[in-house]
């Protein structure tokens, strides 16, 4: 996956390890992905698959210790963010890089008016005056749907919806170039969910933002996201363009999420399942990391870890479910 001009975010061979006394969590396992101006990725898998670590070290927040950033590199505009001061990390994260995080309920200061919260995030990156850190907060968050009337408000006094559309409205404010928006609608009934990933992708076009979506639903990521990475037990096992995926899943985990996933025309009694479960990051099998789980698994799979298959639409698979493989 060589990097071009048009790339905004690169990550190559990226591992990521929790360290402890008792054990070695190795969570992020060689994960390489590309991402172009303007473009928007989904990054999909079960809980524990890397999702979240993987984010948290673009934005150079691993927590240290235990977290260590054992190889790889992570090229923003051409920058080995890896290499960063914290005084550069500081300003990445408002101007370069923003993340919604997963828990609009524990993410803003319970004790803070929303409002001064929103406005301390301007006057830190851009150093403006205070008055006009709060027209920039009025403006940007009567655009997301909330009234200038609730500046002053608690965020108790919010709903889990609009609490969402505050992190937004905080993640934004600084107009950054990549938005990382991690699980944005955990915790949000149906309707609030899409009326907020609506709002993400009018944003996103209106700023021209790149984004990378977290996610492990991938209905949402299928509304939102013009490309999709699958990440199980650490490393990427397929990325593409979300129709390819979608349409063709290649890799034997893919297929087993798309299966998993209830048919509205077929009547079913029983829900189908991945067989087993996701593999410990702290004692991760030889071989294909899927292969404990794999129906379609062979003697290669147990010892030799396969590499990526294909050129746009990529697999780690040694079969990448060939026709001969499915028979």
């Amino acid at each position: 996956m060589d990097g071009t001009l048009d790339n905004i975010l690169e990550i190559k061979n990226l591992h990521v390890h929790y360290v402890t006394e008792d054990s070695e969590i190795k969570a992020v396992n060689g994960v390489n992905l590309a991402i172009k101006k303007g473009d928007s990725l989904g990054l999909v898998g079960e809980t524990g698959a890397g999702k979240t670590t993987t984010a948290l070290s673009i934005i150079q927040l691993i927590p240290d210790p235990p977290g260590i950033i054992v190889e790889g590199e992570i090229l923003f505009n051409g920058k080995n963010l890896i290499h960063n001061t914290e005084k550069e990390n500081k300003q990445l994260r408002g101007n370069g890089i923003s993340m919604i995080f997963q828990d609009s309920m524990t993410a803003l200061n319970p004790i803070m008016r929303v409002g001064d919260q929103l406005a301390e995030v301007v006057i830190t990156h851009t150093k403006v005056s205070k008055a006009e850190a709060k027209r920039q907060v009025i403006d940007l968050l009567e655009t997301v749907g909330v009234k200038a009337d609730r500046y002053n408000d608690y965020p108790h006094q919010f709903s889990g919806g609009m609490k969402q559309r505050v992190l937004i409205t905080m993640a934004l404010l600084c107009n950054p170039e990549l938005l990382i928006a991690d699980e944005p609608t955990t915790a949000l009934d149906v309707t609030i969910q899409a009326q907020v990933l609506e709002l993400i992708k009018q944003l996103r076009k209106k700023y021209n933002m790149s984004m990378i979506l977290i996610s492990h639903d991938l209905g949402v990521v299928a509304e939102t996201c013009d490309r999709v990475a699958i990440i199980y037990a650490g490393e990427i096992v397929e990325i593409g363009t979300v129709e390819e995926v979608y349409t063709n899943p290649k890799h034997p985990y893919t297929r087993g999420l798309f299966e998993s996933i209830p048919k509205l025309e077929e009547d079913q009694s029983r829900l189908f399942q991945i067989e087993g479960t996701m593999a410990s990051p702290a004692s991760l099998p030889k071989g294909c990391y899927f292969h404990p789980r794999c129906k379609y698994k062979a003697d290669i799979c147990e010892t030799i870890s396969p590499g990526m298959q294909g050129e746009e639409h990529l697999s780690k698979c040694h079969f990448s479910l060939r026709d001969e493989v499915l028979a």
